[in-house]
């Protein structure tokens, strides 16, 4: 999508009266997210989560609660995490979420909200590694805009992993995290999310584009070029709208 005069007709982000419809708006996009990862299998066991930075304190993100399925988590089901790892109501977090998400959240003052979970393509395609090839437009939007982790070294729990991991993410959009998948942020949950379903939909891809042969890539200055067309922020935004309102339709006890 061409960011132009053109885009006065599209739908825009909305703004707020207050710091606390804000915050709805975040924790009700964040339970959509889930819902909806739930019904696309990117949700496995305990494991997995999605956290939006709280509008007013900062220094805070709200999250899934550990243990709980995405398909049945409400905007009230979730919880507040401080960067010193203080929960507002004792509840049980994930450590590594934990660890990951502070650090990403403190390195980048830009990010609103992170996604890490388990994918099938995913995981697939960390095996090998490397970072997704500009083979197709929707590609191009992680065209030198994604980094990768190429060396496993176990559940993510100490600081200095932690802190590698923000590190290596840097300005980009998206990680590939070897042998255990993507992981995505965005100036919204909306924004997010979507990076983190059509990076699983262009590692299918590539999978099944190199399982019949070699691609062929798009060229640099193409790849560039689409990248500021389907890659951008608002774009990000705008491609997760449809799903926003057809998981809220069918339902609707989410936004609870």
């Amino acid at each position: 999508m061409q960011t132009s005069s053109r885009l006065k007709t599209y739908p825009l982000p909305p703004t707020f009266a207050c710091i606390g419809e804000e915050r709805s708006y975040r924790k009700q996009h964040l339970a959509a997210a889930l819902r909806l990862f739930s019904r696309y299998g990117f949700d496995e066991g305990v494991a997995g989560h999605i956290t939006v930075r709280d509008p007013e304190y900062l220094e805070s993100f709200w999250v899934n609660p550990l243990g709980v399925q995405f398909g049945t988590i409400k905007a009230s089901d979730l919880i507040q995490v401080h960067y010193t790892g203080e929960v507002e109501d004792q509840t049980a977090i994930d450590e590594t979420m934990f660890a990951i998400h502070s650090h990403i959240y403190a390195a980048r003052p830009d990010v609103v909200a992170i996604v890490y979970t388990n994918s099938i393509y995913g995981k697939s395609w960390s095996s090998f590694g490397h970072l997704l090839e500009p083979m197709s437009q929707d590609a191009c939007a992680f065209y030198q805009h994604h980094s990768v982790i190429n060396e496993y070294k176990g559940i993510v729990l100490s600081s200095e992993d932690a802190k590698h991991i923000a590190e290596t993410l840097a300005e980009n959009k998206a990680l590939i995290l070897k042998d255990h998948g993507f992981l995505t942020v965005g100036n919204t949950v909306d924004e997010a999310a979507w990076w983190f379903i059509l990076m699983e939909r262009m590692s299918q891809a590539q999978l099944l584009a190199e399982a019949a042969g070699k691609p062929s890539l798009i060229n640099h200055d193409s790849a560039t070029l689409a990248r500021h067309q389907v890659g951008s922020h608002y774009t990000g935004w705008f491609s997760f709208q449809p799903l926003y309102n057809l998981i809220v339709r069918q339902q609707p006890e989410l936004l609870d």
